[in-house]
């Protein structure tokens, strides 16, 4: 009795070790480092968008974008995480992000971490980094060709 006992506990065990880990899903709600805003990060046409879900000082503006025709549009909505494509063989995308603290694009990866976190590195000219970790705040959303991003979110060149 005791063998088969054991041995029903080695099986389940080696089965357990078998199942592939769940890929770590970067869609859904994310509330950036300094708390400020959320950012939305879905599926759209093969990459990965984020844009400004919720500002907790509703009303902002991208007032430190270098384009003045730009420094008016409001940061709800606006595209923050874009064009980001899968590297083949890691959880994790490479595009840019778009800092509206300064206005700059830069090449960015997101790194999910777990279920709950989502890393972001961005970087000029290959070198000079910084990153920052966000936390979930909800479910993550259903994944859909059909999400739409925010309204004149950038096109991906290509």
């Amino acid at each position: 009795m005791r063998l088969a006992l054991y041995t029903g506990i080695l099986l389940a065990g080696g089965y357990t070790c078998l199942t592939p880990a769940l890929a770590a899903d970067p869609t859904g709600d994310w509330r950036v480092a300094d708390g400020v805003a959320n950012i939305r990060v879905a599926q759209c046409n093969g990459s990965m968008w984020g844009a400004v879900s919720w500002e907790k000082q509703p009303g902002g503006r991208d007032e430190n974008n270098p384009d003045a025709s730009k420094k008016t549009r409001p940061t709800l909505g606006m595209a923050t995480l874009i064009d980001m494509k899968k590297k083949p063989g890691a959880d994790q995308w490479e595009g840019q992000v778009y800092n509206a603290k300064d206005g700059q694009l830069y090449s960015a990866t997101i790194t999910p971490v777990g279920t709950d976190q989502l890393e972001i590195k961005g970087c000029v000219m290959g070198f000079l980094c910084g990153g920052e970790t966000w936390t979930r705040v909800g479910p993550p959303i259903p994944s859909s060709t059909a999400n739409a991003m925010a309204k004149g979110a950038p096109k991906a060149a290509g």
